[in-house]
Parts: C-alpha cells; structure tokens; sequence
C-alpha cells in the first residue's frame, strides 16, 4: 500500500519537473520567438560555421606555410584582421546611427564572401603565399568593422528591451555552436577534400545571412541627421567620457579581449609545439571550446536581466583569468583539452554580460556610437594582445609562459575592481 502512495507522489514531481524544465527552455530561448531576430539568428548561425572553417584552415595554412615563424605570423593574421576595427568602427558606428543598418551588412557580408572565394581560388591554384592570406585578412577586417555595429545596433531594435540580455547571449550561442560545428567539419573537410573546400564553403555559407537580412521586415531606420558626421561621433565620445560605468565596462573589453584572446590565437601552437600533434589535436580543442562557450551562453541567456550584472561580470572575468592559468600550466593534454572548456564557457560568459551592460546603459539615439566605442576597445584589444602575446612567445620561447602571465593579470584585474569598491560591481 505504501508503495501504492508513493506512486502519485513521483507522478506529480515528475510533472513538476518537467514543467520547471519547460519554462527555463521558454526562459532560455525567449528573443527567438521574435520572426526578425529569429530569421537574423539562423543566417548568422550558417555564416558563422563557415567563418571557423575558414579560421581553423586558415591558420593550419599559416603554420605550414612560416614554419618556426607561426607564431608570429598568426599574431600578425589576428592582428591584419581586427586592425580595421580600430580605424573604422568609430566612423561605423555613427554610419549605423544615420543609415539603413541593412545595407551596411549586406555590403558587409558581399565583401566578406569575396574575400572567402579569392583565398579559395588562391590556394586551388597553388599560388598562395603569406602576404596573400594577411592582406584579405585586412580586407575582411574593413568589411566586419561596418558589419558589426550595424548588426550590434539592429539587435535592439528586433526585440523588446527585456529579452535584449538574452538576445545577446542568443547571439552567443550561435557563434559558438559554429565554434563546435565549424572545427569538426573544418576537419573532415581538410582530410577529405584540403584547404579549397574550407574556405569556398565559407564563401557558400555567407548566401543564407545575405538572404535573411533581406527578408527582414519590421526594421526601425534611423532619422535623418541633422547634424555632421563628426558632431554625432563627438557626442558619443563625450557620453561615454561622462559615463563611470561605460568607461570602465570599455577598458575591461579592451583589456579582457588583450590578454584572453590570445588563448585561441595561439592553440595551434600549443598543439604542434607543446604537444607535438597534429591538426587533429587543434581542431578537438578547439571542439571543446566552442562546447564550453555554448554552455556559457545558456546560462546567460537563462540568467537574463539581473540586478548583480556588474558583479557577476567581475567574478567570471577572475575566473577565467585562474583556468587560462591552469591550461598554460597543465602538462597533461588531456586536461589541458578539458580546462579549455571551461575557459571557453568562462569567456563567453564575460563578453556576453560585458555587452549585455553597455546595451543596456546606451541611450537609443546614441546606441549605435556607444556599441561602436565598446567594439573598438574589445575588438581592437584582440589583435593588439596577438601580437603583443605572438612577439612575447618569439623572444622567450614558450607560449605556455605568455598564456600564464596573461591568466594572472586578467584575475589580479578582476580582484581589484572586486574589492577595491569601484561602482561598476553594483551595476
């Protein structure tokens, strides 16, 4: 009999179960109910898998084209590629604040999808060289730097402002779910087919993002301006200069994105020189990062709007600064591949609520601006820190010694903003 009564005590927690698991899945993906945002996310999702094809090809290409020099020349791609950023997205971002974002990422993404095909045909040919791959780099680098603020600025304007933390940590889980898809197709593609079919694929996948974009239907245009191009980038310099929050939310983009990035930069060396393995090893790490990274994401997008953003932010930032640590001095490769997913989810995490914040505290009217000083800060932070980091490895030999030194500075950082008492933990 007893067991009897138990029997509908089980039922209905299973019920409960299943029902707590059903309102965090609604929770979880609450922006993709949006038809704009949704056909936006799809796009995105296939033109990023076809961007990590092309990135974990690419710099396979590098290190067997430079030979002992790989180091510095993948530092120098990076590099090549985000230099842009510094040089155009503050003008982009003004650009994003007078004209249809829509045409700005079309032209963004038609470039892009150029740029794919030459290097396709470029390596088909046989007439690749090192030159070849950084100067598309740049060119690829001028097109994202109008793209993203227009995509970053669109965003906003698709959603309601309480699921916009959950659209960006979306945004999030698309590229790096291409981070986990792009590698292991990137992968069998290299072994099946070579380094052609990687990157023309890659120019493919750039048709869906085109074709969503223009299916795109309620999308907010921005009034005409009434004032100079360079008035408008002034007012969103001064915004930000006399903001605490915003100016401190950009030097940690910045200095985040210096001294962590350079832990993807620089896994095709840790595979090859450190562990002495092959584009397999490169590609499973890079696997378990973008496993990581999806994981991050969900729980961001599970977290949502919450009233300790700017502490959560602060405490994750310190702990991946302890795991990039723990991967640079793990001697054994199969922990080292297992740490990676935590410092992937562990910095996903970190750019997603950092961005989360800026969104949130940027007027509408100045939202396009702000985003783009934001961009140029962490985007800009990337390629400095790669060849910052790729010159260090060249002078002392060890990129497990860079990536260390990075680790402990991003968690000091992290510490002193914490205890220090500075405004931004109570955002």
């Amino acid at each position: 009999m007893s067991s009897d009564k138990r029997c509908p005590r089980r039922g209905l927690r299973s019920q409960a179960l299943r029902a707590h698991l059903a309102t965090a899945a609604r929770r979880t993906a609450a922006a993709l109910r949006y038809r704009d945002f949704r056909l936006l996310w799809l796009g995105a999702l296939t033109s990023s898998i076809g961007t990590w094809m092309q990135r974990v090809a690419q710099a396979w290409l590098i290190v067997t084209l430079t030979g002992s020099q790989s180091a510095f020349y993948l530092g120098l791609d990076s590099f090549m590629g985000e230099l842009p950023i510094l040089l155009l997205t503050l003008v982009a971002g003004v650009v994003a604040d007078r004209r249809d974002r829509r045409h700005m990422m079309l032209m963004s993404q038609v470039v892009q999808m150029t740029t794919a095909f030459v290097l396709a045909g470029l390596v088909f040919v046989e007439a690749i060289q090192v030159w070849h791959i950084l100067t598309l780099s740049f060119i690829t680098g001028c097109a994202q730097a109008f793209g993203g603020p227009a995509y970053q600025t669109l965003v906003p304007t698709l959603v309601d402002k309480e699921h916009l933390p959950n659209a960006i940590a979306l945004n999030s889980i698309q590229f790096n779910l291409a981070r986990i898809i792009g590698p292991i197709v990137a992968g069998a593609a290299l072994a099946a087919f070579g380094m052609v079919m990687c990157f023309g694929m890659n120019g493919i996948s750039f048709l869906f993002v085109i074709a969503a974009i223009l299916a795109l239907r309620n999308v907010q245009v921005p009034p005409a301006a009434t004032v100079s191009l360079v008035d408008q980038m002034k007012d969103g310099l001064r915004h930000v200069r006399d903001s605490s929050h915003l100016k401190t939310l950009t030097m940690l983009g910045f200095i985040a994105a210096f001294l962590g990035i350079p832990l993807l930069t620089f896994l095709p060396v840790m595979a090859k020189d450190v562990f002495q393995q092959d584009v397999g090893l490169y590609t499973r790490m890079m696997t378990m990062s973008g496993i990581g990274a999806v994981c991050g994401a969900l729980v961001v997008a599970w977290l949502g709007k919450h009233q300790h953003l700017g502490r959560i932010l602060l405490v994750l930032l310190g702990a991946f600064g302890v795991a990039m640590t723990a991967f640079a001095l793990s001697p054994d490769v199969r922990l080292s591949t297992a740490i990676l997913f935590f410092t992937g989810a562990l910095l996903v995490m970190c750019f997603s609520v950092t961005t989360s914040l800026v969104q949130l505290l940027a007027p509408s009217e100045l939202r396009g601006r702000i985003v783009s000083i934001y961009m140029t800060a962490f985007r800009g932070g990337s390629p400095l820190g790669g060849l910052a980091s790729g010159w260090l490895i060249t002078q002392v030999g060890s990129a497990p010694a860079m990536l260390a030194v990075n680790g402990v500075a991003l968690t000091l950082l992290a510490a002193y903003f914490l205890f220090r008492g500075h405004g931004i933990k109570h955002v």
